[in-house]
């Protein structure tokens, strides 16, 4: 190899933290042109921002929860814009079928044969929006979509692009006309997220923004590419989770199960189910992601803490009573925080 020529960039072995200054620092770079791209049409919403690019880089999906106008789906949109990949958007509505997600099979009249026409769940980003619109049969065609990254049409498997990366929007406040989401599909989730109102000083910014017409104003050309986003997830993925790191996540997710080194007495009375492997799963790997975005290769304590309501709010199932009484999954996750002996 000639002295010109750039060596080739050493692999990184999942969790064990042994990655090069110099991937770091692209890391870095990658994380705030994202960031900065963000900023561009949602003001505020920091906690929003963490969340999207967290569960980017761990290679999952998110769903957005808030009242109506918080900007879930400009979020969505720009977060979209900001990566060099496909974008498809999709308006759940209860008459939305399988076939108009997933795909389907046309007969050529003029050769005598079926030709498939993906649908538009076959993007690099895809955007459900109002998801709970969307009845039940609709709402399972995701499940395979999410999980096994691929489709099938007319017994034939269609795979995902890489990455590949749903991003869900629902409204809390409205019943009519919309469809509960099942457990199972809840789980696939990496992340929920719940915006809140924003702050006078940055409501008083999106009016000067609307009024200057910065907001309307065209985009960039994305800083981010599809390559990029690979190698961000590749080193999420390399960040060191310590042996007592994971130990904690899993007395965490027991502790939920009315188990754990310090079970929460009366904790039955507020959980019918608390959460799965796949939530101690998540906590890992959006902790990962945290501290990458911090600039660690390992993960501590606080990352775990840090995205505790995010990952299991939606994992945890609430008995009746917990229902009647008010008493939110926030509350109960902080309970059980509280229990559990941080190492």
């Amino acid at each position: 190899m000639s002295e010109t020529d750039t060596p080739p960039r050493a692999a990184i072995v999942p969790g064990r933290g042994a990655i090069p200054d110099a991937d770091m620092a692209r890391a870095a770079r990658h994380i705030g042109d994202i960031g900065r791209f963000f900023s561009q049409r949602v003001v505020g919403q920091e906690r929003l921002r963490t969340s999207l690019i967290s569960t980017l880089l761990a290679g999952g999906h998110i769903l957005l929860e808030s009242v109506p106008g918080l900007a879930k789906t400009t979020a969505a949109e720009t977060l979209a814009a900001s990566i060099g990949g496909s974008f498809h958007r999709i308006q759940c509505t209860p008459d939305l079928m399988p076939n108009d997600i997933v795909g389907t099979q046309i007969y050529n009249y003029g050769t005598g044969s079926f030709t498939t026409q993906l649908g538009p769940v076959h993007a690099n980003l895809v955007l459900l929006d109002e998801i709970n619109r969307s009845s039940a049969k609709t709402q399972s065609a995701m499940l395979e979509a999410m999980q096994e990254r691929q489709t099938s049409i007319g017994g034939e498997v269609f795979r995902l692009p890489h990455p590949f990366m749903v991003l869900a929007t629902q409204n809390p406040i409205e019943e009519e006309g919309t469809y509960v989401l099942p457990e199972a599909q809840m789980d696939r989730f990496l992340m929920k997220e719940v915006l809140t109102y924003p702050s006078p000083q940055h409501e008083i910014e999106v009016l000067d923004r609307i009024a200057s017409g910065q907001q309307n104003a065209p985009l960039p050309a994305a800083p981010v590419s599809l390559d990029d986003i690979v190698f961000l997830q590749e080193l999420a993925n390399g960040v060191y989770v310590d042996t007592a790191i994971k130990r904690y996540i899993v007395d965490i997710i027991n502790t939920s199960r009315f188990s754990g080194p310090r079970p929460v007495p009366g904790l039955q009375d507020q959980l019918r189910v608390g959460a799965s492997p796949r939530g101690a799963i998540a906590l890992m790997k959006v902790g990962q992601a945290l501290a990458l975005q911090a600039g660690r290769a390992f993960v501590i304590p606080d990352d775990i803490k840090a995205v505790r309501h995010a990952v299991l709010r939606h994992r945890l199932v609430r008995t009746f009573d917990a229902l009647a009484n008010g008493i939110q999954p926030e509350q109960i996750i902080d309970v059980i925080f509280d229990y559990v002996p941080a190492p």
